[in-house]
């Protein structure tokens, strides 16, 4: 199988980090949206990260179907993601929490590091920071509930994955506003991930152990 992405993505990384801990072995492709365009076309007419090439040249495209495939492929006994039932949501609605953090992060990137400074507009970049926060906000709130390790049931979940991905994108990431950026319990259940081989063989390269929390 053939990844297409850079790690600097944390949807690209949820996927690598998946497929790593399922022992699925991938060609990586580190190609850019912006100067990679064409290239990425060939397999995803939108020109986007991730793309999964099967064997088979079969591509799959945006993570939450890729991860989906994966699941199914490792089957319900490994799947990273709660066959049924109440963790089931609880997964879901946390990572749709994390990766509507992640969408507002990339937002400020968008509007702070490419648009030219005459051209931004604050009022929206506070938006997007503020919607980041609360996110990030309710997932420390999530994990400060758990009595165990992890965010849903007794092992690692995709939940776990994506709020790790997400998180260590937006503390290291260029052109965020991260304002009082403390979020301590999150930070450490982040930290006990990223300390995973499966996890730091994929790093991002802005990554720092040492980044604020």
């Amino acid at each position: 199988m053939i990844l297409i992405g850079m790690f600097d993505s944390a949807f690209v990384r949820r996927v690598a980090i998946s497929m790593n801990l399922y022992g699925m072995a991938f060609e990586h492709r580190n190609w850019s949206v912006g100067p990679d365009f064409d290239r990425i076309r060939q397999y995803n007419p939108l020109g986007r990260v991730p793309t999964l090439v099967l064997p088979d040249g079969e591509a799959l495209i945006e993570s939450s179907a890729i991860l989906d495939y994966l699941d199914e492929r490792a089957g319900p006994e490994r799947a990273l993601l709660p066959p049924t039932g109440k963790d089931r949501r609880t997964a879901l609605r946390l990572m749709s929490i994390a990766v509507g953090a992640a969408e507002k992060g990339v937002l400020q990137i968008y509007e702070t590091v490419f648009r030219p400074a005459e051209k931004r507009h604050q009022p929206w970049v506070d938006r997007c920071s503020s919607q980041m926060h609360a996110a990030l906000a309710e997932l420390e709130r999530a994990v400060g509930s758990r009595a165990g390790e992890w965010l849903v049931g007794n092992r690692m979940t995709q939940a776990d994955i994506t709020a790790t991905c997400v998180y260590t994108l937006l503390a290291g990431g260029p052109g965020i506003d991260r304002g009082a950026f403390s979020y301590p319990k999150l930070a450490a259940l982040v930290a006990r991930c990223e300390a995973l081989p499966e996890f730091s063989s994929v790093r991002a390269p802005f990554f720092s152990p040492g980044a604020k929390t």
